[in-house]
């Protein structure tokens, strides 16, 4: 008896994390972390490999250095500080053109559901009238 109350214990709660993982939320959410992962990513290759040595290196040539290892004072690594932050602001950058468009799609998308949702002025007085029609041809019969 106590073995059938287990094996009921276990189904459900393998059901209810069969539905936890099945929802759409958590699936969005984890799609987004690994597209954030690579995209991420491809910034920080971008910025590392091509945006900062174009940018920086032809200064330092005169010194005879790299951008990565641009240190001001005793170990203050500013060369990697300075990418990381130009990593960020192209991230930052990205995101909110997304939201900006993703926000303008929205927005559209309501003003046609209102549009189509609700009846205009002239819609709502034909049915009026129609209705009076109706009630009149009654009284007339």
């Amino acid at each position: 008896m106590a073995n059938g109350r287990l094996k009921k214990r276990t189904r459900s709660f393998w059901d209810d994390f069969k539905d936890f993982i099945n929802r759409g939320n958590l699936i969005d959410l984890a799609l987004a972390v690994i597209l954030g992962g690579a995209f991420g990513a491809i910034v920080a290759s971008f910025v590392d490999d091509i945006l900062m040595p174009a940018l920086i290196n032809p200064f330092l040539t005169q010194v005879g250095g790299n951008w990565r290892e641009l240190t001001v004072g005793p170990g203050i690594a500013i060369g990697n500080f300075l990418g990381t932050v130009i990593n960020f602001i192209i991230i930052a950058l990205t995101l909110f053109f997304i939201v900006k468009a993703y926000e303008k799609m929205q927005r559209k998308s309501q003003l046609e559901e209102e549009a189509v949702a609700e009846p205009t002025i002239e819609e709502k007085l034909n049915v009026t009238l129609e209705r009076l029609a109706n009630v009149l041809e009654g009284r007339v019969r």
